[in-house]
């Protein structure tokens, strides 16, 4: 028997809201380190405070893509423009449906004359595996996956984060000279440990630093020797758990479901009949307290994630058309929700009680689905989504990364954010029954770190604009 397709999937599940709702995955995994090196707190201290090592070796996909179409191939499929994209830099790159929603965002790193490689969750990778496997482009993709699909023990690169206020002490003492003065996702090729490494200025949670990358084969050497030189400055190595809430301080959404679900478009027709029913959006979950009555409901288009000054009309691509018919609506802006502690207080001391208690508060992020989803409330209306949530030690406060209404997003406005599945919760097996309550929450900037809006070049995060 032939595998079952992504198409064939929906079509058994029905209703898609309630299949998706009821997944049995729970939120994305970082395998290959630990939960906490140390614990979770002083981690997160470690990216505000001194420097921080983070390892991305196992958890995010990578493609490669390769020959004469190579650049044809993205352009065609991202908003991003091409112009003045040589070697040695990198963007993020955002690929939308024919109907304009977005699908996903990677990093797409210009390694060679005609070789890139996207690194990050699987949606966008999948979509351009399938249009380089059943379009007329003369390129290559290989695919190195991610960890927890292999069984082999390696990968094509390591790839690690350094940051931190002394994230730039670290890397010379570890280059034994000092590091190249690049912008903002540019590239340079240093020396660590006797390897030659690949560095990338870059940064996730407001502070200087660079991502590194190279051979498998060179990973411990790389590794050990930035461990050793950060021995002087603080360097705190960052487990899974502080990981995943980095995202709270600069304001990245890191769960927009791929748009891919629906849709009359050939296009998106012969991607799901293309997809396996075991694809990332076969097997992705949603959760929250926001239920729409159809899985459109759901579909975020680049202005609600903060992504409009990416997307570039001056050439053509997959949902040009539409978005240049949206361009002139109202968008969500995103924002950050700093949640009330009292209200906070409240709900996490309800799990020391006998009788209905709130859904349980993870720290440091509590999210319970691959894509999670929170109604935001003004005056018993709702006004948008919030997307992630959690606790930020630097910060002192639980955070979530909303996108509102524009009419609502003054800053210092309060809002609330419903928290809680309906009717009890779902068959997931990552939450447990529990009643619906609302939590106050201040409108505030994104990011909400005050370094990340000044850090931050051409960026969406720079200070006005996020829209």
């Amino acid at each position: 028997m032939s595998e079952q397709t992504l198409q064939q999937k929906l079509d058994a599940a029905g209703d898609l809201v309630t299949f998706l709702r009821n997944q049995q995955t729970g939120p994305n995994v970082y395998p290959g380190v630990p939960a906490e090196y140390s614990n979770w707190r002083n981690e997160q201290r470690g990216w505000a405070k001194t420097a921080v090592l983070f390892n991305q070796s196992y958890h995010m996909v990578e493609l490669y893509v390769s020959g004469p179409d190579a650049e044809k191939l993205l352009c065609y499929l991202g908003i991003n423009s091409f112009k003045n994209f040589p070697v040695d830099k990198a963007k993020q790159w955002v690929p939308v449906t024919p109907d304009g929603y977005v699908i996903g965002d990677v990093i797409l790193f210009h390694l060679e004359e005609d070789v890139y490689s996207l690194v990050g969750r699987a949606p966008a990778i999948e979509w351009l595996e399938f249009h380089a496997e059943t379009g007329d482009w003369d390129v290559k993709v290989e695919r190195d996956e991610r960890w927890a699909m292999r069984n082999d023990g390696k990968r094509k690169n390591y790839r690690f984060q350094l940051q931190g206020p002394n994230a730039m002490k670290v890397l010379e003492k570890a280059m034994g000279t000092t590091p190249p003065d690049l912008k903002f996702f540019n590239m340079a090729t240093i020396s660590i440990g006797g390897k030659d490494v690949r560095a990338l200025r870059h940064g996730m949670a407001g502070q200087p630093g660079y991502e590194l990358f190279g051979p498998w084969a060179d990973y411990e050497a790389v590794h050990s020797a930035l461990v050793e030189a950060g021995k002087d400055f603080g360097l705190t190595l960052v487990g899974g758990r502080a990981y995943s809430s980095n995202t709270l301080e600069s304001g990245w959404v890191p769960s927009p479901l791929p748009a891919l679900y629906t849709g009359n478009d050939p296009m998106l027709v012969a991607f799901r009949k293309w997809a396996s029913g075991k694809s990332y959006e076969g097997m992705c979950s949603i959760g929250g307290s926001y239920v729409p009555e159809t899985v459109d409901g759901y579909y975020l288009t680049p202005w609600d994630l903060g992504y409009g000054i990416m997307l570039k009309f001056d050439h053509d691509f997959v949902g040009r058309e539409a978005l240049e018919k949206m361009k002139d609506q109202k968008h969500k802006q995103k924002v950050t929700l700093a949640l009330d502690n009292e209200d906070v207080m409240r709900v996490m001391s309800s799990a020391l009680m006998r009788g209905d208690r709130a859904k349980y508060m993870e720290f440091p992020s509590a999210v319970y689905s691959m894509h999670p989803f929170d109604e935001v409330k003004c005056d018993g209306k709702v006004i948008g989504v919030s997307t992630w949530i959690g606790y930020s030690s630097n910060e002192g406060k639980m955070l979530a990364i909303a996108m509102i209404d524009p009419d609502y997003a003054e800053f210092g406005k309060t809002v609330q954010l419903v928290w809680g599945e309906p009717d009890g919760g779902t068959s997931k097996p990552t939450v447990e029954p529990h009643v619906q309550t609302e939590i106050s929450a201040i409108v505030s900037p994104v990011p909400y770190s005050e370094v990340a809006r000044d850090a931050y070049a051409d960026s969406w995060r720079q200070k006005g604009k996020g829209q």
